[in-house]
């Protein structure tokens, strides 16, 4: 399966119309600290389809995310560890990094040792670079307001970030970096993903924090790595130096075959399955840069500006208006208008939609950054689906009648954590999830999206975010049985218009 031709070139239209990023009237209003992430150029545009070799897909909570999943890839880096994160905060995630950081300076101490021992070629250093956005209310309010952003000096990393002593860092030749970068008032930096050896890379939605929400990790090889850290170098190393992408890099062919859960048992919320493909998977990697806050729109009736043109942005309305069947949104807030207003759009054609969000997840930053909350823009989706039914002429929106043209299905849904019941509460790393802090978005049951952006206005407005879109109905497929399991028992339905008056 490859990409259809038309839906590369009209992605990569409205890319070059959009410039990667606002129109040009709102040109002053969104920031200069990364001007077009090398987007102005076709060629570089071009770069973000590829392929991709997708290995694993986890669903969990962070803790058992990293620590069955990114820690011990970690803790087999033979040269370079790149952990890009967006909030950074003591919690059991943190204290497994420390102690696998630590097990790690030991086992390479042991091996230069030995290496000494015996004459052998010096072992060469492991670069460790760590990037985050958020630690504290004060660190963003005094962040440096520059690309630059700030790097924690030694001295800081045991006693403010959790990280193990420098001495053993140091002993074990592991050569760290820790740095941030925050841009007031509300652009973080959103994405999240680990690149092991500029080989191998997980794209989780979970960050370094103590929450137990529902989150997932796609974990890939191949060219789409490539384009993953031309985005890292973008962002978080010196502008001044050329990106260095291709040091270590390694193209992985298919395999033969595909393969479903492998490792422990799956537990609930918590599922594991490993696949090969006997074809890399056709794959675009779609970052979103950091914005100041463009026209913020203080009251819900005003119209909401346009959103920047980036490539994420672009490509999820894209799929949202060429969508023929199906949507699936999973999303922790869902407060874009844009997004709304598509998938209204979508409805009308006869595409069938599900929501999956929270209610009173974060409340006060929705209210913040877009003015509304997700469960009023809830209210007004079911509302004007109800009216779009009414204008369609149908009793029966699911049914197609001859007065009128079918419209498609909606169903919403809130994730509820079952923690309140002693049945279902789990010790240890694998914790009950209370609120659903995954990213997806699969249309057709073909395109699937994945990484850290929602549809809140946060996410397409001011965030810096980074998604996956994977055209597989393979992988489509192969992430829905634990999908549906983490589910399971864990949603109401607050409407579907194929039940009737709600």
């Amino acid at each position: 399966m490859s990409f259809s031709s038309s839906f590369v070139h009209e992605f990569l239209r409205r890319l070059e119309l959009g410039n990667g990023f606002y129109p040009t009237s709102h040109a002053s209003s969104w920031n200069r600290a990364f001007p077009n992430l090398g987007l102005h150029d076709a060629s570089e545009r071009e770069r973000l389809v590829t392929t991709s070799q997708p290995r694993s897909f986890r669903i969990g909570t962070g803790a058992s995310i990293f620590i069955e999943s990114l820690l011990p890839a970690i803790l087999d880096a033979e040269n370079e560890v790149i952990l890009v994160t967006c909030f950074w905060a003591p919690s059991k995630t943190l204290a497994a990094l420390h102690d696998a950081l630590t097990t790690l300076a030991h086992g390479r101490r042991q091996r230069i040792q030995e290496a000494l021992a015996r004459g052998d070629a010096p072992i060469p250093p492991l670069r460790f670079r760590i990037c985050f956005s958020s630690r504290s209310l004060l660190q963003k309010l005094f962040h440096p307001q520059s690309r630059h952003g700030y790097v924690y000096p030694p001295s800081a990393w045991s006693k403010k970030l959790g990280l193990p002593d420098p001495d053993v860092l140091e002993a074990g030749g592991i050569q760290l970096q820790a740095k941030s970068l925050f841009f007031l008032p509300f652009s973080v930096m959103h994405p999240k993903f680990v690149i092991i050896d500029r080989r191998r890379a997980f794209v989780p939605s979970c960050n370094i924090s103590w929450e137990a929400w529902l989150e997932a990790s796609v974990e890939l090889t191949g060219d789409a790595v490539r384009e993953l850290l031309s985005f890292y170098s973008r962002t978080w190393e010196d502008p001044h130096v050329t990106p260095d992408t291709e040091r270590g890099e390694a193209t992985e062919s298919g395999e033969a075959y595909l393969e479903g859960p492998a490792g422990s048992p799956s537990s609930g919320a918590h599922h594991h399955a490993t696949f090969r493909f006997p074809e890399p998977v056709p794959t675009l990697v779609l970052p979103s840069a950091s914005h100041r806050n463009p026209r913020f729109r203080p009251f819900p009736w005003q119209k909401a500006p346009q959103p920047p043109g980036t490539p994420l942005n672009v490509a999820v309305l894209q799929l949202l208006e060429q969508a023929e069947r199906s949507i699936y949104l999973q999303t922790p807030n869902i407060t874009c208008q844009s997004v709304l207003s598509a998938l209204l759009d979508a409805l009308a054609r006869g595409v069938d939609v599900t929501v999956v969000t929270n209610t009173g997840m974060m409340l006060l930053e929705q209210l913040v950054t877009s003015g509304t909350t997700t469960s009023w823009c809830v209210r007004s989706l079911v509302r004007q689906s109800k009216r779009l039914a009414k204008r369609g002429g149908q009793a029966d929106p699911a049914e197609d009648t001859e007065v009128g043209h079918r419209i498609g299905r909606l169903r919403v849904c809130y994730f509820r954590g079952r923690a309140t019941d002693p049945q279902h509460r789990m010790e240890g790393h694998r914790e009950e999830p209370v609120h659903s802090h995954l990213k997806l978005t699969v249309v057709d049951g073909r395109y699937v999206v994945l990484g850290s952006g929602n549809m809140d206005r946060a996410s397409w407005y001011t965030s810096q975010e980074l998604g996956i879109l994977f055209v597989s109905c393979d992988f489509a497929d192969s992430i829905k049985p634990g999908l549906d399991r983490a589910l399971e028992g864990r949603l109401e339905v607050v409407f579907d218009s194929n039940l009737g008056n709600q």
